[in-house]
């Protein structure tokens, strides 16, 4: 039985909405394990804890930061959520997408999300970048059954270009300027917590997978929904099993991530740089 209700996340947004004050937020940006969020040129002007923000218990999670962070140039804002909800962490898929609600309630109209994965393609290496152009939704769940589904138009949203192509072009463009090996794919999203097994991996190979992960499919669901623009960079962070010829661990995801951070803020201020002028 699902315990968020859209009269819940509503009232959160609006506290949220009263400690903000007077702003106009651009975009939000969502942090995956490992990655560190960070908006060079921006005023760094307050940050959220998750239990303040969101009406339902936070579970602990290496490798992400239970808050929300505010930055801010003049009279524009971006909100940078430094973790992010998993389904296999037992929270529902309306607390899994609550970031993205709350962001739209807030004001967002971009959603740009960060997530580690694992490369289903041996070519993209632990390192590389890959701008996420179509998912695979192998979670068994979707953000808008029930009264979710009815609580905004339109009930059967269009998935054809879940990724906006525009913002898409713009994030392969300035990657490469960041110094990042980068390419277009499709994410499957499975619902973890274990890792794929080989046999896994290669099913998800032969229908047209290039990164595999644990996040990310629900809350671009819920973002269109709303009719955000969407944008999503996968950061490999290992090969994937069968692959990589070893066992996986959570602590190559986080290395990894630790080791991209330079080019991953460089990246993430040259898009905000870019939509910040959109938004005039």
């Amino acid at each position: 039985m699902e315990t968020l209700t859209p009269a819940a996340l509503e009232a959160a947004a609006e506290a949220a909405a009263r400690r903000l004050g007077e702003t106009r937020i651009i975009a939000a940006l969502v942090a995956g394990s490992g990655i560190t969020l960070a908006a060079p040129g921006w005023d760094r002007v307050g940050e959220l804890a998750y239990s303040e923000l969101f009406p339902f218990p936070v579970i602990p999670l290496p490798g992400h930061t239970p808050t929300m962070s505010v930055w801010r140039r003049g009279d524009q804002s971006v909100l940078a959520f430094n973790g992010r909800f998993h389904l296999y962490q037992g929270y529902s898929p309306a607390e899994v997408v609550a970031i993205p609600r709350i962001a739209f309630l807030l004001g967002a109209r971009v959603y740009l999300a960060t997530n580690a994965a694992g490369s289903i393609d041996p070519t993209a290496a632990a390192g590389s970048l890959v701008v996420i152009r179509d998912h695979i939704n192998l979670q068994a769940c979707n953000p808008l059954v029930g009264i979710w589904g009815r609580w905004r138009p339109p009930l059967f949203p269009d998935m054809t270009e879940a990724y906006d192509p525009e913002l898409r072009r713009l994030a392969l463009a300035l990657a490469s300027s960041a110094g990042f090996e980068v390419r277009e794919g499709v994410y499957a999203g499975v619902l973890g917590a274990s890792y794929e097994t080989p046999a896994e991996i290669e099913m998800l190979r032969r229908v047209g997978g290039t990164v595999v992960g644990m996040s990310t499919i629900q809350e671009v669901v819920a973002a269109r929904h709303l009719g955000m623009r969407t944008v999503v960079l996968s950061l490999v962070t290992n090969l994937a099993a069968g692959i990589a010829g070893r066992p996986l661990t959570h602590q190559e995801v986080l290395d990894v991530g630790a080791a991209a951070r330079g080019r991953l803020t460089e990246l993430l201020a040259a898009l905000l740089t870019e939509l910040a002028g959109e938004s005039g």
